[in-house]
């Protein structure tokens, strides 16, 4: 008989975090608490954990504010000043997204810079018309995508595309993909596709998917919600022509953090794409000439429009501290291990009463797996609290989709194990 893989019970997870070389990571973060203990957050897909370092660093700039006023905003012998603030998260930032520095900027949310770079980069032509999404994309993508095809006339019940997940399965269907683009390459103006799905966490080849959709003309974007700080990226190599994100998930900036974006090393200096201009995005030495002619600062930055929300970008500064300190190669070792161990534990404890519909190598997933049940718990509308009460922490997706993240920044084996349980435990109540 093989042996197991992991060992079982509490004293197995309790193993597991002895062995963990980032356990000490986890005393960074305010972990939430009710009635007394301390919370198993399995949560952190749809609102990341606070550093414990935001409160100082927002607290920084509210006593700068106070102090300074305007002149906050101009350089000192402590502080760059508000003017600049937000290029200090630009190597970290491309860092996490396999990009040049040049090639990202912290700027707004997520549907903003979704619409900025729909903007730019949906031009369509008699010929060139259609963008291409997934089936299941996440509600905002398609509001943003469908709102443009309105805006230039067109009609999304046949100026839109979808493909769908493999027959029997929830993973993207590659080869429905390549088909679509046999037949409708040529009138396709752009692609549209997840980094991680946000429903069944699987992790796209962003390289191959970019290839395959740029072999038939088209632009391709990446909306990177769910895949930032959580795997692997090389947005540059992967020739996508941009990129958008938001910060409050995996990246652990806060409620409405401020967002990002991505824009290729090649598109640096086409001044001659349309854009939305705004005065941040304006030629920084010339900005305060208050010139009538936009000249937009080279890169990324060049889609900026206002200047940006100092407290609520502050937070990140505090993560991606502790994203410095960990490596992203620990901490996507760690994430495989405890997917693996919650796979391990749901499929041990909960038998053919869970289907993971998450890709099970965990090179083809984020930290997240979403399990749907058979038969459908009882009363699923109120799993998710009666989770909470079991002091668990999860996200329930109608009709019959539970999601559980691990993170590895601050999720012990002890939370996946202690997770599992009370899921076991409620489902048989």
């Amino acid at each position: 008989m093989a042996r197991a893989p992991f060992s079982p019970g509490a004293a197995g997870a309790r193993a597991l975090d002895a062995a963990d070389e980032l356990r000490n990571l986890r005393r960074q973060f305010e972990l939430p608490r009710e009635r007394g203990r301390t919370l198993a957050y399995l949560c952190g897909h749809s609102l990341g954990l606070m550093p414990r370092a935001a409160r100082r660093v927002v607290d920084a700039e509210l006593d700068r504010w106070a102090t300074h006023a305007v002149d906050g905003h101009f350089p000192d012998e402590r502080h760059g000043g508000w003017l600049d603030y937000h290029t200090q998260f630009a190597a970290p930032l491309a860092a996490l997204v396999g990009a040049a520095r040049g090639e990202v900027v912290a700027m707004n949310t997520l549907t903003v810079n979704l619409h900025l770079m729909l903007a730019t980069f949906f031009a369509p032509s008699s010929k060139r018309y259609k963008i291409l999404i997934e089936r299941d994309a996440f509600s905002s993508d398609r509001y943003a995508v469908e709102s443009h095809l309105r805006w230039h006339g067109l009609d999304p019940k046949s100026a839109l595309l979808e493909i769908g997940p493999r027959s029997g399965s929830f993973e993207l269907d590659a080869d429905q993909f390549d088909r679509t683009l046999k037949a409708e390459g040529e009138r396709i103006a752009l692609v549209l596709l997840p980094g991680v799905q946000y429903l069944s966490g699987e992790r796209l080849d962003l390289a191959a998917y970019s290839g395959w959709a740029q072999a038939y003309g088209c632009r391709v974007g990446f909306d990177l919600a769910h895949a930032i700080g959580n795997v692997p990226l090389a947005l540059h190599d992967s020739g996508a022509d941009f990129a958008v994100w938001c910060s409050y998930k995996y990246l652990n900036a806060g409620p409405g953090a401020v967002g990002g974006c991505f824009v290729h090393e090649r598109h640096a200096e086409a001044h001659d794409l349309p854009r939305f201009a705004g005065w941040w995005g304006h030629d920084r030495a010339r900005r305060f000439l208050m010139e009538p002619q936009f000249a937009p600062l080279r890169g990324a930055e060049g889609w900026q429009l206002s200047n940006p929300p100092i407290l609520s970008l502050a937070p990140l500064a505090a993560s991606l501290e502790l994203f410095a300190t960990a490596g992203l190669k620990r901490l996507r070792r760690k994430s495989e291990r405890l997917t693996r161990y919650l796979e391990w534990l749901l499929m041990t404890e909960l038998g053919e009463r869970v289907r993971i519909l998450t890709p099970r190598d965990p090179a083809r997933r984020g930290c997240h797996l979403a399990v749907q049940f058979d038969p459908p718990p009882r009363k699923a509308q109120t799993l998710t609290a009666r989770l909470r009460a079991a002091g668990v922490v999860a996200d329930w997706r109608q009709p019959n989709v539970l999601r559980l993240a691990p993170v590895p920044l601050y999720n012990r084996y002890r939370d996946v194990y202690d997770a599992v349980t009370a899921l076991k435990r409620t489902l048989d109540a």
